[in-house]
């Protein structure tokens, strides 16, 4: 009798166990950026939110560095539920949603808080609500930032200067045609190849946010950065629905809430980082000007064709939110 009760016991204590471990989740959230970017900083963030609001049952494992692949494999593992979470730019979202490259149509934007209103507009919320069917949920959008040319040859002063680079973009259409209105020649690449590429000379430049360049150490490899401010990029968050479909309401409540507080305290850092980083890539060398207002135009005049011709391909209502929510946010915040 004393057996029996001691085995039922076990079989007791067994299962308790079996249940707590089924409780916990460790939740995969991959990026391409070194330690240090603010990308990385508020992941870490991320994991003591989750961690704090589960009791510890939820836990965030950066993958960072590109070490489970570029912006494109990570989304596609993400969407096939091999990866649990990412945060691709909106140009490479592009891919699943195409109207997520209308945040990058370049010179849209002035000043950061413009995109935080675009994201919580009623356009941000009909992208999002776009993902479940391709496999996503979103979450929110943190931020990379703008984007500036870095190259090994030249200051960019006039449109001529970009003439003939080998400039490195992200693999996106959008991207590609615009750069060539330029006069580059855009090359498409994953991130994590883009450094060596700069290294050995097959590129000659590439266009990334000041908090970027100098985390990925490029100005070991670039001497001069040349400020456009061309186009921000935004950063949804999304998790695989497979994911999110097998966590309870209370779980998915936590992962939301979490995002979004993580997401102003990434933010914040990011902009508050992108000034210091200009002074830092300074005093390692980088000759770094602003680009005169002149070009500025002259860029956006040349570019604007393209952008025009995307947004004939896009979902029409899509477009029309768009144009008429950034009418909105431009006149409110200048």
């Amino acid at each position: 009798m004393k057996k029996i009760f001691f085995t039922i016991a076990a079989l007791v204590a067994a299962c308790a166990c079996v249940t707590a471990q089924a409780q916990e989740q460790t939740i995969r959230f991959g990026h391409v950026v070194q330690a240090g970017h603010p990308i990385s900083l508020a992941t870490q963030k991320l994991a003591e939110i989750v961690a704090a609001k589960s009791g510890g049952r939820m836990k965030i494992q950066e993958l960072g560095g590109g070490s489970v692949g570029g912006e494109q494999q990570q989304l596609s593992a993400v969407q096939g539920g091999v990866q649990d979470m990412t945060l691709p730019s909106a140009t490479v979202m592009g891919a699943v949603v195409k109207e997520f490259t209308l945040f990058d149509v370049p010179f849209s934007f002035s000043k950061a808080e413009q995109v935080d209103a675009l994201v919580a507009s009623p356009f941000g919320q009909a992208l999002m609500a776009k993902l479940p069917e391709k496999g996503l949920v979103g979450l929110g959008f943190w931020e990379t930032g703008f984007r500036n040319f870095t190259n090994s040859k030249r200051p960019i002063v006039n449109v001529e200067d970009l003439k003939g680079l080998k400039l490195r973009v992200i693999p996106n259409p959008l991207f590609i045609e615009s750069f060539s209105a330029l006069g580059t020649n855009p090359v498409p690449m994953p991130f994590p190849e883009l450094y060596g590429a700069l290294e050995s000379k097959a590129m000659d430049a590439q266009e990334n946010p000041f908090s970027v360049v100098l985390t990925s150490k490029f100005y070991e490899v670039q001497k001069y950065m040349s400020v456009t401010n061309h186009v921000y990029t935004a950063n949804p968050v999304v998790v695989s629905k497979k994911v999110w479909d097998k966590m309870s309401p209370a779980d998915q409540k936590v992962l939301q809430e979490a995002v979004a507080e993580a997401g102003a305290y990434q933010r914040k850092l990011s902009r508050d980082a992108s000034s210091g980083a200009r002074k830092e890539l300074e005093a390692k060398g980088m000759l770094i000007n602003d680009v005169p207002q002149a070009t500025l135009t002259k860029m956006r005049e040349l570019t604007k064709p393209v952008a025009e011709k995307f947004a004939a391909s896009y979902d029409p209502a899509l477009v029309q939110s768009y144009r008429t929510e950034l009418a909105k946010v431009q006149a409110a915040i200048q």
